[in-house]
């Protein structure tokens, strides 16, 4: 949990998976993982679990998604509740297919939506993805994209952090990044599903999304192959000065823990502070 001196510890959670594995079992065998990591033998439960986009409806299958989606109150939803209020921990649960309570602006009924989830089992924050993958198949043929800019603060181990929330392909748009820092964000968390021959974007981008906002980035992206999509994995944390805290070097499975210094990123922003000189 958050020390004394002002770090919180988040771990990420790299699920691989392939074509073989029903959603209703990875969502029994990734509850095992959460179940795992709050509860480290030895040390101290993380302050914060991230999981990544649409692990249980695939990331590239798009012929699943309609038979995934789910309404907000759905099972999905719940058992991630369920979860999040008996290990005990903040949980981001990733993302999922939401069905929509009705149509949006664009006619369509599904949206890639994230959920983040507080130690009691409520949900404190949802988002749905703004920036839509596909080149005009995929997300934006089925999925409606978001409009909200998502910042909350959260109690994580005893003190508050303004957390904002992207998913995936936002990285590649510095305009959503500055939106989220305006808003006072900290900590940006992304869940992604990043394919294996773009992972060098993946990667740069963070480092870049962290330095010009002066943020912390959590990057949990996906594992395995499945519809014939190799994901990129390399998950990675990285510190509002740019520095790598930790990283997932495979797109195997994999757990990655690290620790978010909050005061000394605020005592960064206000020994250089960049963004003051801002000009457009």
């Amino acid at each position: 949990m958050t020390g004394s001196n002002g770090s919180i510890t988040v771990a990420v959670i790299q699920v691989a998976y392939d074509d073989d594995e029903t959603g209703a079992a990875r969502i029994a065998r990734v509850s095992e993982l959460v179940r795992a990591v709050a509860a480290p033998d030895p040390g101290p439960a993380p302050d914060l679990i991230v999981l990544p986009e649409l692990w249980v409806a695939t990331g590239f299958d798009y012929s699943k998604w309609e038979d995934a989606a789910e309404p907000i109150d759905g099972p999905f939803v719940g058992a991630m509740r369920a979860l999040a209020a008996e290990v005990g921990v903040v949980l981001h649960a990733g993302s999922f297919v939401e069905r929509l309570p009705e149509p949006g602006v664009e006619g369509r009924t599904l949206a890639n939506t994230s959920v983040l989830i507080d130690a009691s089992g409520e949900v404190v924050a949802t988002y749905r993805k703004v920036h839509r993958f596909g080149f005009g198949s995929g997300e934006p043929k089925l999925m409606e994209a978001g409009s909200e800019v998502v910042v909350l603060p959260l109690d994580l181990g005893g003190q508050e952090v303004r957390v904002g929330l992207a998913t995936c392909y936002d990285l590649r748009f510095p305009e959503l990044f500055r939106r989220l820092g305006e808003s006072g964000a900290e900590v940006v968390v992304i869940p992604a599903a990043w394919p294996l021959p773009r992972v060098s974007h993946w990667q740069v981008l963070g480092q870049a999304r962290a330095i010009e906002g002066q943020v912390a980035v959590v990057q949990c992206n996906t594992g395995g192959t499945h519809h014939d999509t190799t994901m990129g994995g390399r998950s990675q944390v990285v510190a509002g000065t740019g520095e790598i805290l930790g990283l997932l070097d495979h797109a195997d499975e994999g757990v990655l823990t690290a620790t978010i210094d909050i005061v000394a990123q605020r005592d960064w922003r206000e020994k250089f502070p960049v963004l003051a000189d801002r000009r457009l």
